[in-house]
């Protein structure tokens, strides 16, 4: 992207957000940009939901899958932080 190119006004990020559309902390325009996860100064791919004051993310465990055909997740505890990339 050039310099003098604008670019779009992005969303401040929540404390909690989820990806799951159905969920209360799902927000569609955070969606539009790229954000990254690190927790405990390492960078996550796999983060479907996360908490910045309590201090934990949600991921997958492995290909198991709820009784609803979702991926059950499980939580990981530690130091949370969200950017946009």
């Amino acid at each position: 992207m050039d310099e003098a190119t604008p670019r779009p006004a992005r969303p401040e990020l929540p404390d909690h957000l989820s990806a799951d559309e159905r969920s209360p902390h799902y927000v569609a325009a955070i969606f539009e940009h790229e954000v990254g996860i690190r927790l405990n100064g390492k960078e996550r791919t796999d983060v479907e939901e996360y908490c910045i004051s309590e201090g934990w993310v949600k991921v997958p465990a492995g290909k198991t899958l709820d009784r609803k055909g979702k991926p059950l997740l499980i939580k990981l505890k530690g130091q949370v932080e969200v950017f946009y990339k």
